[in-house]
């Protein structure tokens, strides 16, 4: 038996090889058992929770951490072996690039998930997914280049003239394509600093509408007359924006002139008039009414209220029922809205004579 346990094969021992196959088969038992108990662990705490996340936690130790333990045990198992060099070194680089490519993915997912995390606990949105999505491809590209990076290390490929190159080159693809990276820039501005999302109602500049789409270049909106505006991210960023979406009430200033025979009494109950009309609309809160100042065609009364939602039509359609009613009550009360009237003076020889006149 000790002679058959010596007996060399491929420049090793029986012997060897049955200690090869014993580590190998101990260390995938003990990976198996510490692989289920941990798995089971989350797997009945994600059950008790209901976290998808625990849950997507538990499917990437199973495709990928646990596959690669057990090519770093089959890896380390080897070393018992003797083995030729050029044998030697593509074992050593098959290992290397299966750990490092299950490391990649796994820290891929591990990383998009914690951010996914982060952003359901900011706030969610309609442009969120997009986002997210672009985030998350972002992150792999890094993660992968690291990947490469260091596997091209570890089995001796001189990488700091490539590395030279690819600076070299990446800076003359960053002066070629500035315009397209300053707008890629500017869609994470946007992402992370919330000016708009999508369905605000924005005004940028002289131009209006509501955010549809939010994209790595271009941001597009549709205007109130049914066409589509697209701005660059860059543009957008760089004007000044006004975002209706977070306002709570309208404002709504407007003035009316009435003639300067009106009588005082009359004059003192205006303001009062008119803060019973806007206390008696729903939706409505009353600011201020003033006799502000002496007009050139009449008495200038200037009123403030606040209409108490942020919808367009509905601000239009209570403003249209305040001048209604406002029109009405002065019919009734016989207060008269002042005209523009221009004086004329006709001369004949010495005859002169003054006409008022409509303007």
């Amino acid at each position: 038996m000790p002679q058959f346990l010596n007996h060399v094969i491929y420049s090793n021992t029986v012997l060897k090889y049955l200690l090869f196959l014993a580590s190998l088969i101990i260390c995938f038992v003990v990976i198996r058992i510490i692989g289920c108990i941990f798995i089971r662990h989350l797997a009945r705490h994600a059950g008790k929770t209901g976290s998808s996340d625990e849950n997507l936690l538990t499917k990437s130790l199973k495709r990928y951490v646990i596959p690669a333990a057990y090519v770093t045990a089959f890896y380390l198992s080897t070393k018992i072996l003797v083995i030729s060099p050029g044998l030697t070194e593509l074992i050593d680089a098959a290992a290397l690039a299966l750990i490092t490519v299950m490391a990649a993915l796994f820290a891929s997912s591990i990383l998009v998930l914690l951010f996914n995390k982060y952003w359901e606990t900011k706030r969610k949105d309609a442009n969120r997914e997009l986002a997210v999505k672009t985030v998350s491809g972002l992150i792999k590209i890094v993660i992968w280049v690291v990947a490469v990076i260091l596997f091209l290390d570890n089995i001796g490929i001189k990488i700091n003239t490539l590395i030279a190159g690819v600076g070299i080159g990446g800076i003359a693809v960053a002066f070629a394509a500035q315009a397209i990276l300053g707008d890629i820039f500017c869609f994470f501005t946007i992402f992370f600093d919330r000016p708009f999302e999508i369905g605000d109602f924005i005004v940028a500049g002289e131009q209006m509408g509501t955010v549809e789409y939010i994209g790595l270049k271009t941001t597009r909106l549709r205007a109130l007359n049914g066409e589509q505006l697209i701005f660059s991210n860059t543009d957008l960023t760089g004007s000044r924006i006004q975002n209706y979406k977070t306002m709570e009430q309208r404002r709504v200033l407007f003035s009316i002139n009435v003639t300067y025979d009106t009588p005082s009494e009359k004059l003192s109950e205006i303001p009062l008039l008119i803060k019973g009309i806007i206390d008696g609309i729903p939706d409505t809160s009353f600011g201020r009414a003033h006799l502000a100042s002496f007009g050139e065609y009449g008495l200038k009364f200037e009123t403030a209220y606040f209409v108490l939602s942020s919808d367009y039509d509905k601000y239009m359609d209570i403003h249209q029922e305040v001048n209604l009613r406002i029109k009405a009550a002065f019919d009734k009360h016989g207060i008269a809205f002042a005209l523009p009237l221009r004086a004329v003076t006709l001369s004949t020889g010495t005859t002169s004579a003054k006409t008022r006149l409509e303007g």
